[in-house]
């Protein structure tokens, strides 16, 4: 509900670019990192009180910071990018297995510097942020290997991290970055730039949805490919892309302020993609290999394909800006 009134009040009338970003700023994207920060110190506290892969409330607080984490992460840039912090948060995909292989590693030395908050956030991002934690609480190898007092003590420092770089990310928007789009200045030297990279918060996150929520796990009609779907041990995975199509819809209204039919098609565009999202029930794309499924998992990703083009052709044009390149170009 809190997204849809967002919606609506974005969409109200045409607006000056400073105007666009200033409400872009302190409407969805600060309160996306309040929300985050808040959360994640909700699981780091949950695991405190409980750091049982079994435990309901850490499984609980942990969906929730996830939830945040995915409806924040379009916003690429500036905060998120200081000391790697997304990749530190949301170490995937990981073609190499290197999560697995990290954790494995501290549980078999029993390595001690985890319980230094400071020190660990020098460690491997392979080894921090949500995925990593996903395989403490979900996998079966790795939630049940080795010493469970250490198992514990490393569920907590994953926590404790999150919770801090979530919160050095918040702060960092609230004390300076939001400034930095509301107007230009020394790192957006005109409007237009800025209306630049919202657009590409936009289109990135669609991308992610088509590309890599999608398209990695339905590789190829002949190899489907299950085992790389994003968070499947903790069956998120189609979860991820409500999330996602919930966050970046009040995002692209928003940006197509002003623009009456633009936004009727945007509105459409999403809800069509909502509703496939919504009545698939394949929670962890484990049906991409039985063929009336993956008809229903290749129809999402039109949907998606459909809103990347929409966004490309007509809302880039609209607003006299393309998207430009990002983050996941060249990968």
């Amino acid at each position: 509900m809190r997204a849809l009134a967002l919606t609506l009040a974005l969409a109200a009338a045409p607006a000056a670019a400073s105007e666009l970003s200033s409400t872009i700023t302190d409407q969805l994207i600060l309160p996306a990192f309040e929300e985050l920060a808040a959360d994640a110190a909700a699981l780091a506290d949950a695991a405190e009180k409980d750091c049982g892969p079994q435990s309901e409330s850490l499984r609980a607080a942990y969906g929730e910071a996830f939830d945040a984490w995915i409806a924040a992460s379009h916003y690429r840039f500036g905060p998120t990018e200081t000391d790697s912090r997304a990749f530190a948060l949301a170490f995937w995909p990981d073609s190499r297995g290197k999560t697995p292989k990290a954790l494995a590693s501290l549980i078999r030395s029993k390595d001690v510097g985890i319980k230094d908050p400071a020190g660990f956030a020098s460690y491997s991002i392979a080894a921090r942020g949500f995925y990593a934690l996903e395989y403490l609480l979900y996998d079966p190898q790795l939630s049940t290997v080795g010493s469970a007092d250490y198992r514990c003590a490393l569920t907590r420092a994953i926590g404790t991290d999150i919770a801090a770089t979530t919160q050095a990310v918040s702060t960092d928007w609230q004390q300076g970055f939001a400034a930095e789009m509301r107007e230009p200045g020394k790192r957006y030297r005109t409007e237009e730039e800025i209306t630049q990279e919202l657009l590409k918060a936009l289109t990135t996150g669609l991308q992610v949805l088509d590309d890599m929520r999608l398209g990695r796990p339905l590789g190829t009609y002949q190899k489907p490919r299950p085992d790389r779907a994003e968070a499947r041990r903790s069956g998120r995975s189609l979860r991820h892309v409500l999330v996602s199509l919930n966050a970046l819809e009040p995002l692209a209204l928003s940006l197509a302020k002003g623009h009456r039919d633009l936004q009727e098609k945007i509105t459409a565009r999403f809800a069509r993609a909502r509703t496939k999202t919504e009545t698939l029930g394949d929670p962890d794309f484990s049906g991409v290999s039985d063929p009336a499924t993956r008809f229903r998992i290749e129809s999402l990703r039109q949907e998606i394909k459909d809103l990347r083009v929409l966004m490309g052709k007509e809302l880039g044009p609209a607003l006299g800006v393309a998207a430009g390149f990002n983050a996941l170009d060249g990968d």
